[in-house]
Formats: structure tokens, C-alpha cells, sequence
């Protein structure tokens, strides 16, 4: 596995992302994994990217891409360069399955999710495999060992992707791109060498390493950030209706999302405009605060 340490600045010019679904406007959940990755980059001189992850129409919000960006303006989160957009790159994401094809890594299948629920859930492997057609979903094949990887805030963390999932779906059965291949290549191709966000994804990421390794790649070094949860300890999500970012009061988020972050702001800040907010943080992040939390951060710490 060729997965680069996230804590040796000196190998490659750091390079971080933010890569939110158009699905709705930001929350407190997603102003907080912005915000820490925004913080790690800059704090350590490195670039920040934002890509916009729109490769799956039905569940898009017309608008709300714009929203996002917008709301990041808002909170003082500046990004280098353009934003990147991966309807843009379906060619690219198509060229890439072929090759997989080509090179038996991966395989098409017909298998619906009623029959794969049958099954327990995880796919038997590829003696499934059945030839090219419509209505097929073509998947990855996996390593029968463990998938480990180091993450700068879990520690070692390990997947055994064969046992909990199998060979997984790389474009689906209507022909789009899953989140899995497009994620792991747009890493590559933006010379992302560090990615920070949730917990939530960590599962995912182990599948992203997959996809770098079939094809010879860098993964980038991971950090995972806890979960911020409503009083109930349910994740914050668009899907649950979490209210949306006011651009009101930016100054007031941001202290919310730091006290989710472990840094509260002083008293003698709470008025302070969002530049000088972000300026105090950037001299106090200390991600190791957050070591080894894997969920359950309150969205309204005490």
C-alpha cells in the first residue's frame, strides 16, 4: 500500500481539500470539517482546494453548490485556485474503469440489492461476474488481508474489506461514477497530499486507498475528525434535516465550530470579526486535541 506519512512535511508540498456534496446548503457539521481542514493547511503553509463532489444528480439541490461557496466567503475560508468540479471529469473516471476492466481488477454484475441483502450483504466475489450489458454495476475487486492504514487523529486503522462489504461498486447500475472511485482519483489528480474530515468516512477511505493502490497511485496521509452530533448523539446531516448555516452572524458559527473543535474562544473575541477569529486559530490549533475522539462531539459543547 502506498499511503504517504501525513505528518513528513518535507516530502511534497502540502496540499489540502474540502469536497462537499451539493445537496443542500452547510451546516455546523460541515462548517466544522471545513473550517479544521482550512486550519491545518494554512497553519502549516500548505495550499487549500475546494472541490464540489456533484456526481450524483438525484440527490443534487439545484443551487446549493453556490450556496456553499458563498458560505464559505462568508466564514473567511479562502481557497487556492479554481474550485473543482467532478461532473467535470467523467471522462476521466470512464477511462479509469476501463483500465480496471482491462486489467482484472475489475468485473461487471448483476446482482440486485435484494439478492446482495440475501447474501448478508457482502458480495461473494467475482465467480458473480457476468459479461458487459445494460442494467450491470461494475465492481472492484479486494484483498482478502486487511486494508491498515495510519490516520494522524485514529491511529492505525484497519479494514477488512473482503468480510465486511466484498469487491464494491465502482459505477453503478444507471451509470454513474460512485463516490469511491471518483474520491480516490480526484486525490491523485489534485495532488491532494493530506485529507481531514469526518469519522463517518473513515470505512470509505479504506476503499479510496484500494482504488490508489490497484492503479499504482499516492494516497494522500488521512486525518479523521469526530462526528458532531445534535443533543440526541445523532450525527449532524443534511438527511436529518440539520439547519443550515446562517451568513448572518459568520463570527458566531465560527466560535461554534471551534468549541466543537476543542478551542473555545475567548471571552474578549466574541465579538471579534471573522478575520480576527480565524487569525487567533490559526495561532492555537493543536489537532492533536481531538486524538483518538472518534464520535459524539457535541454541536453545542458545555
Amino acid at each position: 500500500m502506498s499511503t504517504s506519512l501525513s505528518g513528513d512535511d518535507s516530502a511534497a508540498p502540502l496540499r489540502g481539500r474540502f469536497a462537499p456534496s451539493p445537496t443542500g446548503p452547510l451546516h455546523l457539521g460541515s462548517l466544522v470539517t471545513a473550517l479544521a481542514s482550512w486550519l491545518d493547511m494554512r497553519s502549516r503553509n500548505g495550499e487549500w482546494l475546494v472541490r464540489i463532489d456533484d456526481i450524483d444528480p438525484p440527490r443534487e439541490v439545484p443551487g446549493s453548490a453556490d450556496t456553499i461557496l458563498r458560505q464559505l466567503e462568508a466564514h473567511g475560508l479562502d481557497h487556492d485556485g479554481p474550485v473543482h468540479y467532478q461532473s467535470s471529469r467523467h471522462q476521466a473516471y470512464q477511462a479509469v474503469v476501463d483500465q480496471l476492466l482491462e486489467q482484472g481488477h475489475a468485473f461487471y454484475c448483476s446482482l440486485s440489492r435484494r439478492q446482495l441483502a440475501e447474501l448478508g450483504g457482502v458480495h461473494p466475489g467475482p465467480e458473480q461476474a457476468v459479461p458487459p450489458g445494460p442494467d450491470r454495476a461494475i465492481r472492484l475487486r479486494v484483498p482478502e488481508r486487511p486494508l491498515c492504514f495510519p490516520d494522524r487523529l485514529q491511529g492505525r486503522y484497519c479494514v477488512d474489506l473482503a468480510r465486511t462489504e466484498g469487491p464494491f461498486v465502482i459505477r453503478r447500475r444507471d451509470g454513474l461514477f460512485a463516490y469511491q472511485l471518483a474520491s480516490g482519483l480526484d486525490e491523485a489528480a489534485l495532488g491532494i497530499t493530506e485529507v481531514m474530515r469526518g469519522a463517518d468516512l473513515i470505512d470509505s477511505t479504506a476503499r479510496q486507498i484500494h482504488v490508489l493502490d490497484c492503479l499504482g497511485l499516492e494516497s494522500p496521509g488521512w486525518a479523521h475528525l469526530p462526528v458532531i452530533t445534535d443533543r440526541d448523539g445523532n450525527k449532524l446531516s443534511k438527511s436529518r434535516g440539520a439547519a443550515a448555516l446562517s451568513q448572518e452572524n459568520p463570527s458566531e458559527n465560527l466560535r461554534r465550530a471551534l468549541a466543537c473543535l476543542r478551542m473555545p474562544a475567548p471571552d474578549e473575541l466574541r465579538h471579534a470579526p471573522v478575520r480576527e477569529l480565524l487569525a487567533w486559530a490559526l495561532t492555537h490549533w493543536q489537532p492533536q486535541r481531538l486524538a483518538g475522539e472518534y464520535k459524539h462531539l457535541p454541536a453545542d459543547p458545555a
